[in-house]
């Protein structure tokens, strides 16, 4: 059980294109042979993702589907598909790039009604499917999601190809307090030198300006990722790149609730809905650094009291692979015991500079980190 995604880097445009004609010329070919035309994908449901024990991420399972166009169904199915794979290759030919959205949006100027898309999760689930069928990341189609702007702050240097050319950039010297702007495909970044010592992503924009404002980067040589919540496709790439080729540790820095626990989850073991790229996404190796339940405790934080959505979400993580551990079911389990969940900036009831020089160094310190 494994990803078929090419996890090599950047296959290329050409590549890309190559192996969308492939796809279309299997149509082609079953047409004229006088077969139904079909194709056979795996499986997506959430009973055909499984937690690969080796790899330690979430992957798709061996069950496969079979979409034919000898149903109504099926056959709108499989004319999006053909749709959409026009498009992306024209896209690439013209060396262009466009949103999920705008594939939605772009749909409606198709010249078969029964092409369009009903919705955008519609003509996102083909796009998935593309890629799970061709061996190719959406990136390498040049489709871009809505919106990203996550940035990544530290003593990094690297050279970027954009439409303006190469640039070289480090991330401290270059950029201002923003940090530098993670693009869609980090796999057009080439690393060229760093003194890190560690990566630090952080969920939320306020701790990320705190730790830039106290100097943390400098201070402790850090790469402070910024994860903006749930992380998009390319932070989590971006992370897992750093960490395998520059062999940095990774810590992740959340709010503590169940719902943050599962960011953690998905920047080290993938999520069930990017099954199909967690091994070229997730970072198992990535360790959780805070806010724990017990630091609701020991630093006495102010804190919420947890509802019920929370209090389910925390039991089934108790059940969820991601989460067995001692540390982890030691730490669930005092959570609903305490019923209380706290944010990261609660740590500063007890002052601005408490994270930066108190609480991550002895985490960090306790971990072996530093």
């Amino acid at each position: 059980m494994s990803s078929d995604i090419d996890t090599s880097a950047d296959v290329g445009e050409e590549e890309a294109r190559d192996r969308l004609i492939e796809l279309a010329s299997r149509f082609y070919d079953q047409f004229a042979e006088g077969d139904v035309p079909s194709m056979e994908l795996p499986t997506r449901s959430k009973s055909n993702i499984v937690f690969d024990e080796e790899s330690k991420v979430w992957v798709l399972g061996d069950r496969h589907s079979t979409r034919s166009a000898n149903s109504v169904g099926g056959a709108k199915k499989l004319l999006k598909s053909i749709y959409a794979v026009e498009f992306l290759a024209n896209q690439l030919d013209e060396d262009r790039s466009s949103t999920l959205r705008e594939l939605y949006y772009l749909s409606e100027s198709w010249d078969n009604d029964h092409a369009q898309f009903s919705s955008q999760d519609e003509s996102n689930q083909i796009v998935e499917d593309l890629e799970v069928i061709s061996g190719v990341t959406r990136e390498d189609f040049h489709m871009r999601p809505e919106e990203s702007g996550a940035t990544i702050m530290g003593p990094l240097e690297l050279r970027e190809q954009t439409r303006r050319g190469e640039r070289v950039i480090h991330c401290q010297e270059d950029v201002g307090e923003g940090g530098y702007q993670i693009p869609n495909n980090p796999d057009t970044i080439e690393f060229l030198d760093n003194d890190a010592e560690f990566i630090l992503c952080v969920e939320t924009g306020g701790m990320r300006d705190r730790l830039v404002e106290n100097g943390f980067d400098t201070d402790y040589d850090s790469l402070i990722v910024h994860l903006k919540g749930q992380p998009a496709r390319a932070t989590r790439r971006i992370t897992k790149r750093l960490h395998d080729e520059l062999d940095l540790p990774v810590v992740v820095f959340t709010d503590g609730d169940p719902w943050s626990y599962r960011i953690y989850g998905s920047v080290a073991y993938g999520s069930i809905k990017s099954a199909h790229l967690s091994e070229y996404l997730a970072t198992p190796a990535a360790q959780f650094i805070g806010i724990r339940p017990q630091d609701i405790e020991s630093y006495d934080l102010p804190s919420d009291p947890l509802s019920d959505s929370d209090v389910n979400a925390l039991e089934s993580e108790l059940d969820d692979p991601r989460f067995q551990s001692d540390f982890w079911t030691e730490q669930i389990e005092l959570q609903l015991d305490i019923g209380k969940k706290s944010e990261q900036q609660a740590l500063a009831s007890r002052g601005l500079d408490f994270v930066t020089d108190t609480y991550l160094p002895e985490r960090l310190d306790e971990m072996g980190v530093i």
